[in-house]
């Protein structure tokens, strides 16, 4: 949520003349933080985003509310208040922007407190507050900031900035938490724990885990900076929720949860993954015992795997098994990549797993597996696995696979397209060439030497241009010959021209 907010503060900031050097500096760090995570988001699925997740750390060092409360500082036309000539707050207001859009957060604090205190039931009353309180915020005066939300929560509901100021709000609690202060611990322990009797709370409606800016889910982001004997209470009581309006609450939950490592986690993971009503929070809870790495979150694992129809879940199962070090772990993988009754998808998914992890019982079961197997899907899901290991035996066993004319001629075609990719033996899959009649295995074995860059692959490529019978098979080594940048190429290519 906060990697998008800042990408459009980025773009807003560039079409700006000029940025206080403050802004100046939060721009930049958007803008690198932006492109160190945009590669790792393309093109990537659901499983593959959690893991690319890791990639926003570079956004650590950048205050996000801060950089976009400041950009908006910048805006001389506030959105929260019709700008009137004749409003004696005006003013002050634009006394106030202009103190903190250069920094002078002491001044701005003050002037804005001052409107408010001047001019209570001003239009503007209640966001001045709001911007004295983000302005002590920034001088890190964090108890006089904390009692000016406080105050605008209560005097002014329907303030423009009140939701701003919630979040806000939390910050300032989840900061003092940290320091120690009990009060705002407590706060936290509240506003982390969805109220159904809350007049607040149904005037918002449910809470996303991905609204950052909701009061109730701000609060729980701050049990992350919380030691884990308080936050993992907390945590316990969010998750024995069974309400459909806590779902979004319970997800990001199980997320805080699975960072905070006690003797409880696993038992709390293991009965959400059980008995959450809602399927997100369940495939959640799966996915994040991969990270508890105890025998008995794999024997759940593997249970799931045995009695769950539901395919997300099994998925995640799936990637929850592969990260697991135990021999048991990688017991469940295999059985479940045998299993008729699973669907090709989730078996692939296992196959391609244990191909992830090398080990010699793994590769041995796999070229074992590929003769059990009758669907084409799967058979190339071991070949590509088997490709992975780039051991001597397996690359040995792809060219083997590639000879048997009583295969099927696609499968050895992808056998002889991946041990080319993995880095096998190139004068073995030279030496190939003329021990296979089949045409289409020529013309796949003239593509794996385009694609080596050892010189005797274009001597091959060379060979076959000049003395293969076939003018099929002549055509498309000469076409990859010219794809070459090797002198060679080029002479060869000028003495064909010339006969």
């Amino acid at each position: 949520m906060q990697g998008v907010q800042l990408l459009v503060a980025v773009v807003v900031a560039i079409q700006r003349p000029a940025l206080p050097p403050q802004i100046g500096l939060a721009v930049a760090q958007a803008q690198a933080a932006v492109a160190a995570v945009s590669p790792a988001l393309a093109g990537l699925d659901a499983l593959d985003q959690l893991d690319a997740l890791d990639q926003l750390d570079a956004l650590d060092g950048l205050d996000a509310l801060d950089a976009l409360d400041a950009l908006d500082a910048l805006d001389g036309d506030d959105p929260t208040a019709v700008q009137d000539d004749q409003d004696p707050t005006d003013s002050l207001w634009q006394a106030a922007r202009r103190a903190f859009n250069r920094g002078d957060y002491s001044n701005a604090a003050s002037l804005y407190a001052d409107l408010t205190r001047r001019n209570p039931n001003s239009a503007r009353a209640g966001d001045a507050l709001y911007w004295a309180a983000f302005a002590l915020y920034k001088n890190a005066d964090l108890n006089r900031a904390r009692s000016l939300l406080v105050e605008q929560q209560r005097r002014y509901p329907k303030a423009a900035t009140l939701r701003d100021g919630d979040a806000l709000l939390a910050r300032i609690q989840t900061a003092l938490a940290r320091q120690g202060d009990e009060a705002a611990g407590r706060w936290l322990a509240e506003h982390a724990q969805p109220s159904a009797d809350s007049e607040r709370t149904r005037a918002r409606g449910c809470p996303d885990e991905g609204d950052e800016d909701d009061l109730r889910i701000a609060a729980l982001n701050g049990l992350l900076q919380m030691d884990a004997a308080n936050a993992v209470p907390i945590l316990k009581r969010v998750l024995a929720r069974r309400d459909a309006c806590s779902a979004g609450m319970r997800r990001k939950a199980v997320f805080l949860l699975s960072q905070k490592r006690t003797g409880e986690t696993e038992d709390v993971l293991l009965d959400v993954a059980q008995h959450d009503p809602d399927s997100e929070v369940r495939q959640q809870a799966v996915f994040w015992l991969s990270q508890v790495p105890t025998e008995r979150a794999v024997g759940m694992l593997d249970s799931i795997l045995k009695t769950t129809r539901d395919e997300e879940l099994q998925d995640k199962a799936i990637f929850a098994l592969s990260q697991q070090r135990s021999p048991r772990a990688g017991q469940a993988l295999r059985a479940y990549a045998e299993r008729s009754d699973a669907s090709v998808e989730a078996r692939g998914k296992a196959i391609f797993w244990l191909g992830q992890q090398r080990s010699a019982e793994n590769a041995g079961y796999l070229r074992a597996l590929y003769a059990k197997l009758a669907e084409p899907d799967l058979r190339e899901k071991v070949i590509f696995s088997l490709s992975q290991m780039r051991a001597e035996e397996n690359m040995r066993w792809m060219m083997d696979l590639a000879l048997n004319e009583r295969e099927d001629i696609e499968m050895r075609k992808k056998a002889l397209f991946w041990a080319g990719q993995s880095g096998a033996n190139l004068d073995q899959l030279v030496a190939l060439y003329d021990r296979v009649q089949n045409q289409e295995m020529k013309e796949q074995l003239v593509f794996v030497y385009s694609q080596r860059r050892e010189p005797a692959a274009l001597d091959k490529l060379i060979d076959i241009a000049r003395r293969e019978p076939n003018r099929e098979l002549r055509k498309k080594a000469l076409f990859w010959i010219g794809q070459s940048h090797d002198p060679r190429a080029a002479k060869v290519l000028e003495e064909i021209i010339n006969q």
